[in-house]
């Protein structure tokens, strides 16, 4: 188990800067997550930590060991870092076992050795049937298994991922996410995991950084992320929460009564608003009642279990959206909503 410091690191290509003064401090054994849309730098941080690319400004340390600054570089062979890609980089002329076991080759471990690590690795993914195979032979979300295995029998110190499950269709990712959350509770390895599904990183990872044009917005747990988001950005970014406007009176123990719509509501805040303030309103804080914020229904999507539907707030053109079990109301027709929480977005 490893600890990662990023310090003050910026990367720029030519004239087009991809990271602009990252620090983060990611503790031994944690499971973090770089989220942000594409072009957000979160690859290009997880390539400085992989040793691929090495920093225009700062440095990475590796436990009390700087891997990388703007001057010297550890190539990434001698780091002990693993990497899951998203395209599998796996060699299509070698068996499922040889795939494996390439990493123990290189290290010239003899070859009992080899072959028990191995067969523990490809247990521990479900594949140990198919280490005779071909990766041509086999699916995508198992040609990600073999990829895994080969992190697993490394022994790598460090694991980065960068969007594994990008190309595989919404079961096998489900499985997956199974798969690596069993890897960190197997290893306690430190792992870097980079996507752009929010879904992922909220059941993955214990820490998130949300990435924008290079900056860090936010780094929380999931849990202070999704109920807590610190800027409007990571607020309309992660999960389907609305914005909406609000006056808000003077502040009590950690809320709140904002005036929304003429209705009052309480919300949670960080101590510091006022006046006007901008509030985020998620949908399972939402249900149809006989009081509450006045609002027209705009439309309705069944989605299975529930239906999805958007209303308008009072008079204005800012709308909310809630999940309705069973038979939704008109469309057109006016609602009263019930708000059980929300939170007062700092201002940026």
């Amino acid at each position: 188990m490893t600890r990662i410091r990023i310090e003050g690191v910026g990367k720029r290509f030519a004239t087009t800067t991809a990271l602009d003064d990252v620090t983060l401090d990611l503790p031994s054994g944690s499971f973090t997550a770089l989220l942000g849309a594409s072009g957000c730098g979160k690859t290009t941080l997880l390539r400085l930590v992989a040793g691929f690319e090495q920093p225009s400004a700062g440095r990475i340390l590796f436990d009390d060991e700087v891997v990388c600054d703007a001057r010297r570089q550890t190539p990434p062979e001698t780091r002990n870092v693993g990497v899951v890609f998203q395209s599998y980089a796996l060699w299509p002329h070698l068996s499922v076992a040889e795939n494996v076991a390439y990493p123990l080759r290189t290290r010239r471990v003899p070859r009992a050795e080899r072959a028990r690590r191995v067969a523990e690795a490809l247990a521990a993914v479900g594949l140990d049937e198919a280490a005779e195979r071909s990766p041509d032979a086999l699916s995508g979300g198992q040609r990600q298994r073999v990829a895994l295995a080969r992190c697993m029998v490394a022994e790598a110190r460090i694991i980065v991922f960068d969007e594994p499950l990008a190309n595989l269709d919404v079961h096998l990712r489900a499985a997956l996410v199974e798969s690596f959350r069993d890897l960190h509770r197997r290893t306690g390895t430190t792992i870097v995991y980079v996507t752009h599904d929010q879904g992922e990183a909220l059941a993955l990872a214990d820490r998130i950084a949300v990435l924008h044009a290079g900056r860090v917005m936010q780094f929380a747990t999931p849990r202070d992320l999704y109920a807590a988001p610190r800027c409007r950005l990571v607020a309309e970014f992660v999960g389907r929460g609305r914005l909406v406007s609000a006056l808000a009176g003077p502040a009590g123990p950690g809320h709140v009564r904002v005036t929304i719509a003429g209705s009052t509501v309480a919300a949670r805040t960080d101590g510091t608003a006022a006046g006007a303030v901008t509030v985020l309103i998620r949908p399972e804080a939402l249900s149809l009642a006989d009081d509450g914020l006045p609002a027209t229904v705009l439309r309705t999507t069944y989605r299975g279990p529930v239906h999805e539907v958007e209303v308008r707030v009072g008079a204005s053109d800012e709308t909310l959206v809630l999940d309705v079990a069973g038979e939704p109301p008109p469309v057109g027709g006016a609602v009263r909503i019930a708000v059980a929480d929300a939170w007062i977005v700092p201002r940026d």
